[in-house]
């Protein structure tokens, strides 16, 4: 328990910058502060502070075992609470990560409501297009759109992206429309991959002929991009086909700034997982979160073949 005091202890004095203030706040003398600061510092075997006689701030390591120790005690909190029906009760940080459009578009409307019913957590929301190392980086959960590699890591299936082939009414005027795959040899592709320098596969589809059997058509492109914002603003500049989750352009194909294109040669869909690591005690803010997650993706997916 003494360790769990420590921490504590630590804590406050990086929130106030001040091992007075801190002893103040929590009623107890500055030389028991700093006794506790030093034993967590020796027990670490780390400089968790540096101290002048002006400030108090954290070092680099001192920056990581602040975020773990709040992890941490959330998580005694959350032990304390384990058997209590009262939702209020859960507390800390939730490190998550998703596609920017989903947190766009999805999360981050809905977020008010998850937080007014959990006041006491607090949500740090990294959204790219790259792959974060969800253990090495701290993430409790992300959500991951396509095929997933084997990590070691647990996947949580949500269900599948129907995948559509677009284009801009722009582009389609200027080229014509495609009606076959052969046709596509006249056209151009903007296309995407995660790493610059990559290849693209081109136009990918499932044979109408062959369900299940993935194959792809090569096709030109002027633009590369690595990010999926830029991969669909490409496409309303009339800078060639894409191939997108339905859902994400529903409004442009409704109001006819897009167009599909060879719709019976649709790419196959697009799995959507949440993934985290394997714990054998997964928080219950962890299980909480991740069950709204896949509440509210529901109304988006298509259910798994």
């Amino acid at each position: 328990m003494k360790l769990l005091e420590s921490m504590q202890v630590f804590l406050r004095v990086a929130e106030q910058g001040s091992f007075t203030a801190a002893a103040d706040s929590l009623g107890v003398s500055r030389a028991g502060v700093s006794s506790a600061v030093q034993q967590l510092e020796t027990l670490l075997g780390t400089r968790l502070l540096h101290r002048t006689t002006r400030s108090v701030r954290m070092t680099q390591d001192g920056q990581v075992v602040y975020e773990r120790c709040q992890d941490l005690l959330a998580d005694m909190d959350e032990l304390q609470n384990l058997f209590r029906e009262d939702s209020a009760a859960l507390q800390g940080r939730l490190r998550v990560d998703m596609p920017l459009p989903l947190a766009r578009d999805v999360v981050i409307p809905r977020l008010p409501e998850f937080l007014r019913q959990h006041p006491g957590l607090e949500v740090e929301l990294s959204s790219s297009d790259r792959f974060v190392d969800l253990v090495r980086e701290g993430f409790d959960c992300v959500l991951r759109v396509g095929a997933l590699q084997d990590s070691g890591l647990i996947a949580r299936p949500l269900g599948e992206y129907r995948m559509v082939s677009c284009a801009s009414t722009e582009y389609l005027a200027e080229h014509g429309t495609p009606r076959t795959l052969a046709d596509l040899a006249g056209h151009r592709m903007v296309h995407y991959v995660l790493n610059l320098g990559g290849r693209s596969s081109g136009f990918e589809y499932v044979d109408p002929d062959a369900p299940g059997m993935e194959q792809s058509v090569p096709v030109p492109g002027v633009l590369t991009v690595n990010n999926t914002g830029a991969y669909l603003e490409a496409c309303l500049a009339g800078l060639g086909i894409i191939q997108v989750p339905e859902v994400g352009v529903r409004h442009y194909l409704e109001s006819g700034e897009l167009e599909e294109v060879l719709p019976g040669y649709r790419p196959a869909p697009m799995p959507v997982s949440l993934v985290y690591a394997n714990r054998r005690y997964q928080p219950k803010r962890v299980q909480v979160f991740m069950a709204w997650m896949a509440e509210i993706m529901k109304p988006r997916l298509v259910p798994l073949q």
